[in-house]
């Protein structure tokens, strides 16, 4: 799924590089975008995460998804990790739209941020062992270090990231309290992530 993720991407932002005019076509009709989305193209949440800037935002994005998404896909199965992904990509979607500017927004950044998120549940409660603890203090320093990056550089919707940090890291806890090889477990996984999914979706209906 991992893979697969990252080929999608690419493969857009490619078709957008080498037939311009399709590019244009692409943002212009899936790029999120407030008045539109209020309007009712609330697809826009969701095709956004799929759509990148320039070369450095899609690098920055595919390598973060290539770093941390393997780890979460082998710890919770392929189906969880991509109802994880959709999750967290709409959470952070939804606060942008809340509370961030009426500019359009593209990028997997609420995604990934999301996926960080989760990893930081997860290990959370490992910290207390050598490994663990390690593990966990990276992941707060990279953390910390990408959430200070828009008092840096401008154009970053920080919005977004909180947004997928706090969906990622909420359905990251929530799965944790289901056991590891338990009948049915993907299901409940699935079922957690497509809560919080539409509870996304569904404040963008009324914010």
């Amino acid at each position: 799924m991992t893979w697969g993720l990252i080929a999608i991407n690419v493969a857009i932002f490619v078709i957008g590089r080498f037939d311009q005019t399709a590019g244009r076509e692409i943002f212009v009709n899936a790029a999120q975008y407030k008045p539109l989305i209020d309007d009712g193209e609330i697809w826009r949440v969701f095709t956004a995460m799929f759509l990148h800037a320039n070369f450095t935002h899609v690098l920055f994005n595919m390598w973060a998804l290539y770093l941390f998404g393997p780890a979460l896909e082998r710890r919770f199965g392929s189906v969880s990790f991509a109802t994880l992904y959709l999750a967290a990509g709409l959470g952070g979607g939804s606060l942008y739209h809340a509370v961030g500017r009426l500019d359009p927004a593209v990028g997997a950044s609420g995604a990934i941020f999301g996926l960080m998120g989760a990893l930081l549940a997860a290990t959370y409660r490992q910290r207390h062992t050598p490994a663990g603890r390690a593990v966990f203090s990276q992941l707060m320093l990279l953390l910390l270090i990408n959430l200070s990056l828009p008092f840096l550089m401008t154009n970053i919707a920080w919005e977004a990231h909180v947004g997928g940090l706090v969906a990622g890291a909420s359905i990251a806890a929530a799965w944790d309290k289901i056991a590891h090889g338990k009948p049915g477990a993907t299901t409940q996984r699935a079922i957690i992530a497509t809560a919080v999914s539409i509870v996304a979706l569904g404040a963008v209906l009324v914010l």
